[in-house]
């Protein structure tokens, strides 16, 4: 099938502005002397009012005569049919007359309104129906976000040990109460017992080191085995981060189940369950498909968002805002986040009702506390010490390594889903999920850092050496030893044996965290890729900072340090350069800017910092940039052949309209529909003989002018309401597309009138118009299909599929700039002959040779795998 699948779309409405009310002729139909436009919203006028009789005799009105038939006949689709303007699975809406359908909704309500109390309230539920929904939207993000931290964390603890005097207590919980515990080992308390200790009755060792070892391996894999079990069996869709589909589906795409209640309810358990395990990988980007499968479900109490695929892409903009406010405590990064990197729609009113669901889920989230610190975010940081001009220079370094990180992640984990796919190996992702967790478990157990929880691990990495720090990290000689001073003024910081260690550990849990992140990210479980990309870079800044604050010690008389450090004041702040590395290595991934900033920033609450942080999420940009314009979102939608067209892309290529249009010289004419020579059995025929799921209308095959665009499911659904409920449509009634019947003989059976169904203002472009004004005109008006014509006659068809295969060719093959006498040349596509007039066309031929043995028939163009090709 070379043409993209179009979709059923409603028209109960009539678009006025593009009728054509009367001509004396089918030529004048579409030549400009003659045409009588519309410019009323009024619906077309019955011909008949009566039932037909075999006998009747079916005429035309001429030129806007009061001639008409003597019977009279019901027009069926004057009103609506069911099944019309809905769309099937893996397809595209219809942006712009889904547009229409809410502005002509919006006027009848308005009209009447003033009618009674009724009508009047009914309209002011319609117009608070948006905060309305919002507001149950941020509700339930923050609940649920809530939810999910306190279970992950209490499942974290479990795989160490449990709390004898409260199950439901994780570690830190469990020790609050008690009396026993010390400042150096605040962590353990008798009420808190490790799995050694509960077995063995010891909890030192090496039989309890092996016991815990055994336990900690057995709990990951059980809860990666389980997570993985009902995502397969019960919500395959519940996998992954979400966000890729989510982009694609704010542009417009179909994907049925994906937002529904059974996907929230598993991804919802399966998070808590992952995350649990231990394997690397967040909770934030999978908070953002639950937040947006709460929104698709609370639209569905509303007729206002329910019905129209267009307003349910506003509220899933706002739910995307609330579960990055939930997921990182981060409200205005969160609408920066929807309007940046995953909306495709945003107007002014859905900034509002953005910030307002953000607004909401935070103060959920923050009214159930599930961090116990009466704080939205985990890892809040207080530093003492500014930043000086000097330690840009390392900004900018952990910069260029956040870009390199983000360039070579994208390429690993994109080459290993492709092998994936490709392989015998993802045929079993219940055995894969089992290897990586099992991997994961017995590697990460003997170090301290990669054995905790990622975000207390970032935490740890951000929080600043002070007195109450009894981290390993901290451990420098004499840090105590307030009143001796250097001779320069510098306070003693020397690194002691568990600084140096740690940053032995640390290295180890780099090397590690980056390799089992490539392998992680894209499993069959749900998996955030914004927490193991932020552990990564606060891990590298963190040993940069030291290596810094270790350089200003030995070193203090360089002219760096001796100009910029101030007397008695800590020089070098170790954990802000793990807070600038974890923004650096993120955006390198994920190639955020301003949101990224915005959400670091209030992650962290470090907004004296800012200037660090936008120096390195620009340079990761940058770099990053230089090896690959696309993010790890787009990667992943490129990869799984999403029909989405990124407005960031540039098209900078000279091809025309006629050099993308379908049918290409090779391929056979264009099938058309006339809009008053067909019967019932042709126009079956058409559709059974092809694949094609729209069809331009023109005025007869000798003029092969356009009159419209008729969508195939519209067509079906139309005939089969027809034989069901009007009396005399036979196999061969005759079909128009016109406003009256054409002249039939007097035993002729009663026509099928389908102009309620033809979209009478199709979009088009001349044959010579440049690709680069199509591309645009696609992006920005969300169109599924475009017909080309040359002097008002039909070349051509150009439809999404098209434009994305011809974008993936002009990847594989750079194109030479053409000469400014390229565009003005006069040349022929090839619906034209060599004289410049139209070849023939026969209407009923399809325009793709016959399927190949194996192929399905009704393949469709937009599923999921169409762009699917070894070129990928």
């Amino acid at each position: 099938m070379e043409s993209e699948q179009l979709f059923s779309s409603s028209a109960p409405y009539r678009n006025s502005y593009n009728s054509i009310t009367s001509a004396s002729s089918d030529e004048e139909l579409l030549d400009g002397a003659g045409v009588v436009m519309d410019f009323h919203t009024t619906e077309d006028d019955n011909l008949l009012d009566g039932d037909a009789s075999p006998g009747s005799n079916y005429v035309m009105s001429n030129g806007g005569n009061a001639a008409s038939s003597s019977t009279h006949l019901l027009d069926l689709l004057d009103e609506p049919i069911p099944g019309v303007g809905t769309y099937d699975d893996f397809h595209t809406i219809d942006w712009v007359r889904e547009k229409c359908k809410d502005r002509e909704r919006h006027r009848k309500i308005n009209s009447k309104k003033k009618e009674s109390a009724w009508e009047f309230t009914k309209s002011l539920y319609d117009a608070w129906s948006g905060w309305l929904v919002v507001t149950l939207t941020g509700l339930a993000s923050g609940a649920l976000a809530g939810l999910i931290d306190i279970a992950a964390d209490w499942m974290n603890d479990l795989k160490e040990g449990v709390c004898l005097s409260a199950m439901w207590f994780n570690h830190e919980q469990c020790c609050w109460g008690s009396n026993e515990t010390t400042f150096a080992e605040r962590d353990k308390c008798p009420q808190w017992k490790t799995w050694a200790e509960l077995i063995l009755g010891q909890a030192e060792g090496p039989g309890s080191y092996i016991m815990n070892y055994f336990m900690y391996t057995y709990w990951a894999l059980s809860f990666a085995f389980l997570a993985v079990c009902l995502v397969k069996v019960f919500a395959p869709y519940a996998c992954g981060s979400g966000i890729p589909e989510i982009k694609t589906i704010l542009s417009g795409f179909i994907i049925r189940g994906y937002l529904g209640k059974w996907t929230l309810m598993i991804k919802t358990i399966t998070l808590v369950l992952a995350v649990a395990s231990g394997l690397s990988l967040g909770k934030e980007g999978p908070l953002v498909h639950v937040a947006c499968c709460c929104g698709n479900i609370f639209s569905y109490l509303f007729p206002k968002y329910s019905k129209n695929e267009a307003k349910k892409r506003e509220v899933l903009s706002a739910a995307s805002a609330a579960g990055v406010s939930v997921a990182f405590g981060a409200p205005i990064g969160g609408v920066l986040f929807s309007l940046e990197e995953v909306s495709y729609y945003f107007p002014l009113k859905t900034l509002w009702r953005s910030f307002f669901a953000a607004l909401v889920a935070a103060f959920v989230l923050r009214s159930i506390n599930p961090f116990g610190n009466s704080r939205l975010v985990l890892f809040y940081v207080e530093y003492h010490t500014p930043w000086y001009l000097f330690e840009l220079f390392p900004f900018i370094l952990l910069g260029v390594f956040g870009g390199l990180w983000g360039a070579f992640f994208i390429r690993a984990n994109i080459a290993w889903c492709r092998r994936r796919k490709s392989t015998r190996f993802g045929k079993y992702p219940v055995l894969e999920v089992i290897a990586v967790a099992a991997i994961t478990a017995i590697v990460a157990f003997p170090n301290p850092y990669t054995r905790q929880n990622t975000s207390e691990l970032i935490k740890e990495l951000f929080t600043d050496c002070g007195p109450l720090e009894s981290s390993q990290l901290c451990q420098y000689r004499n840090q105590m030893n307030g009143s001796k001073a250097f001779p320069s003024g510098l306070p003693e910081r020397p690194a002691g044996p568990g600084v140096y260690s740690a940053m032995w550990q640390l290295c180890l849990a780099l090397i590690f965290k980056i390799i089992m992140t490539i392998f992680t990210f894209g499993l069959k479980v749900p998996s955030g890729l914004f927490i193991p990309s932020m552990a990564i870079g606060a891990i590298a800044g963190r040993i940069v900072g030291i290596a810094v604050e270790q350089l200003a010690y030995y070193h203090h008389d360089w002219f760096l340090f001796k100009e910029w450090c101030e007397v008695g004041a800590d020089c070098i702040t170790p954990g802000l350069y793990a807070m600038v590395g974890a923004a650096a290595c993120l955006g390198g991934v994920t190639r955020m800017t301003v949101s990224l900033v915005v959400i670091v920033f209030e992650l962290t609450g470090g907004l004296e910092y800012i200037v660090p942080l936008m120096a390195a999420v620009m340079t990761s940009k940058w770099v990053g940039d230089a090896f690959g314009r696309e993010g790890i979102y787009e990667a992943h939608i490129r990869l799984n052949g999403y029909p989405f067209l990124d407005a960031k892309e540039e098209f900078t290529h000279t091809t025309l309209a006629s050099e993308v249009m379908r049918p290409r010289q090779s391929d056979p004419p264009l099938a058309v529909l006339t809009q008053d020579d067909l019967t019932v059995e042709d126009l079956q025929t058409i559709i059974n003989e092809t694949s094609y799921n729209g069809f331009p209308v023109i005025v007869s095959k000798e003029s092969q002018r356009l009159v419209g665009f008729a969508l195939r499911r519209d067509i079906t659904i139309a005939i089969e309401n027809a034989r069901r409920k009007q009396e005399g449509i036979m196999r061969n009634s005759r079909v128009y597309f016109t406003q009256h019947a054409p002249t039939l003989p007097a035993d002729s059976p009663r026509p099928l009138k389908l102009r309620s169904i033809l979209d009478m203002s199709p979009f088009t472009v001349t044959d010579h118009t440049p690709m680069e004004i199509v591309v645009d005109i696609f992006r920005k008006l969300g169109l599924r299909q475009c017909l080309v014509t040359h002097n008002g006659i039909v070349l051509g068809i150009i439809t999404k599929k098209n434009i994305l295969e011809h974008l993936e060719e002009l990847k594989q093959h750079v194109e030479p700039l053409a000469p400014p006498w390229y565009y003005h040349k006069k040349r022929y596509p090839s619906s034209y002959g060599p004289d410049g007039k139209p070849r023939s066309r026969v209407n009923n031929v399809q325009l793709i040779p016959a399927f190949r043995e194996g192929e399905e028939e009704e393949e469709s163009e937009e599923e999921v795998h169409l762009l699917n090709r070894a070129a990928l």
